[in-house]
């Protein structure tokens, strides 16, 4: 025991007075402080680096699916949705043109309940144990739990200081640290700074200034924007379930993120013509064209928030970027800044949390003992780019796939978006939902599914244009069917197979 509390004390002193540690980790957020926790659970000593460590004010990452929420468990920072208001999310409401369809997670056996146990299933309607539950909250809240999370652990050092570049060795491109700016609490001025680590971990987000340098031949594909109101006590259809409304140009979510709140997030794709200037902006086309589309009982508190003032709603951008492999030694690139998808179906948490556990197993001290072995390292991220794809594959081009589908910008994605909703008033609701919630980490599932929509669509295409009307119903079925294979497969591809 007192040697343990020496070699710690010795590592926590390199890392205050060197900044020397086995890890240094770029950025605190929801990807960064869960490697920097599952790394020092391993004994490794971790540097954190994070420029403003105030509570962050953010309008996504508030929604975290089943399948993030049991990564989280399995990290051992459960407790960081507890105590901070959040809601549980049992599934998703969908609305299409005033029609909906209520959709619950479906059972997964093996998931973590609260209390770390595992649920079983012991007969053929029979369950024991927790049901998936998605969890709903203020994203500033949940960011700062995880992150006194890391400052409570012993092998944890965190910095508050801006990461500028990193630092190379003479003679060769290994990565050995960084070089950040600190602001001296007396003076008020900012000073050079550095920090190295046998592994740096870039976690900056999605707005990284390092992906460039170090995966240059990814750049983020902006689809659209979300613009934000938090709605106070708005009356939900349907309590304790997210919503996606159809009905207007592109698609709109609701979930509640605390007792009194819901966030209503609405997309905006690029150019759209309701909301150009003539048209008074982002602020006339929720007025004109969100509000008449959403259920009657949302509509007064959306109004109230709108009304609240006159500013332009908060956004953020929503882009696909696909996981690349990387190559140079002493870094890798994580988290948003590695890997982004439409944030439509709340699947990002997920994929960073699910990607902390597999990096937490491939990088273990056991089967790389020294992490300044760059060979080891570069065999662990080879094997992390391929164990990954089962579930974040689906995850990622679920995203992209649904919000083309919702947001439907010709024809035949209008048959396919019509398809969809009809799949799900079918009752076919339990493997979509288990997808969509990171429970089934299937490939071949989502295809499955996605392909028997396109053939719905077909189905309701030909009772629309009249059986008789034979070859105008393979033209258009034709055309279904190559829409759904433009949408479906090269995002599969990308994210699938390279």
């Amino acid at each position: 025991m007192t040697e343990t509390l020496i070699v710690l004390d010795s590592l926590a002193e390199r890392r205050s007075k060197y900044h020397e540690a086995d890890v240094v980790v770029v950025g605190a957020g929801v990807f960064g402080c869960a490697i920097a926790y599952a790394l020092a659970e391993q004994g490794r000593s971790v540097i954190l680096l994070e420029r403003w460590m105030k509570e962050p004010n953010r309008i996504v990452g508030e929604l975290m699916q089943p399948g993030g929420v049991n990564s989280l468990r399995k990290l051992g920072l459960g407790h960081c949705i507890e105590n901070i208001d959040a809601i549980s999310c049992n599934g998703f409401n969908v609305f299409f043109y005033g029609d909906d369809v209520r959709m619950p997670y479906p059972y997964i056996q093996g998931l973590l309940g609260a209390d770390g146990k595992a649920g079983t299933k012991t007969g053929k309607d029979k369950e024991d144990g927790p049901r998936p539950q998605g969890k709903s909250f203020h994203h500033g809240r949940f960011i700062t739990q995880l992150r006194k999370s890391c400052l409570d652990h012993p092998n944890i050092s965190v910095f508050e200081t801006e990461v500028v570049s990193t630092i190379q060795g003479d003679h060769n491109p290994e990565i050995l640290g960084v070089e950040t700016r600190t602001t001296n609490a007396t003076t008020g001025e900012k000073e050079k700074d550095c920090f190295f680590g046998q592994l740096t971990v870039v976690a900056d987000g999605y707005a990284s200034r390092f992906r460039k340098q170090l995966i240059p031949q990814t750049v983020p594909i902006v689809k659209s924007k979300f613009y934000a109101l938090e709605l106070i006590d708005c009356q939900l259809p349907s309590p304790g379930f997210g919503h996606v409304i159809i009905g207007a140009s592109s698609p709109v979510l609701l979930y509640q993120i605390g007792t009194h709140e819901t966030r209503v997030l609405v997309d905006v794709p690029e150019k759209l013509p309701e909301a150009s200037p003539a048209n008074r902006g982002v602020r006339g086309y929720m007025k004109n064209v969100v509000l008449p589309a959403l259920p009657e009982c949302v509509r007064p508190s959306f109004q109230a928030a709108l009304e609240k003032d006159s500013k332009i709603p908060q956004s953020m951008p929503n882009s696909w970027l696909p996981p690349t492999k990387q190559s140079v030694p002493g870094a890798v690139v994580l988290g948003d800044a590695f890997n982004m998808r439409h944030p439509l179906t709340g699947g990002g948490m997920t994929v960073a949390l699910n990607d902390v556990v597999l990096l937490r197993d491939l990088l273990s001290p056991e089967k790389i003992p020294d992490l300044a072995d760059t060979v080891a390292v570069r065999r662990a991220m080879d094997a992390f780019h391929w164990e990954r794809k089962r579930l974040t594959a689906i995850i990622n081009v679920l995203a992209m796939a649904l919000y083309s589908l919702f947001s439907a910008r010709n024809p035949e994605l209008a048959k396919l978006q019509r398809g969809c909703f009809q799949y799900f008033k079918q009752g076919v609701t339990r493997d979509p939902m288990g997808l969509l919630g990171g429970l089934i980490p299937d490939p071949m599932v989502l295809a499955y599914h996605f392909f028997s929509v396109a053939f719905v669509a077909i189905w309701l295409d030909w009772k629309a244009t009249g059986l008789w009307k034979v070859p105008l119903l393979f033209w258009n079925a034709f055309w279904i069917l190559w829409t759904a294979s433009v949408v479906f497969l090269p995002v599969m591809y990308r994210e699938l197979l390279v």
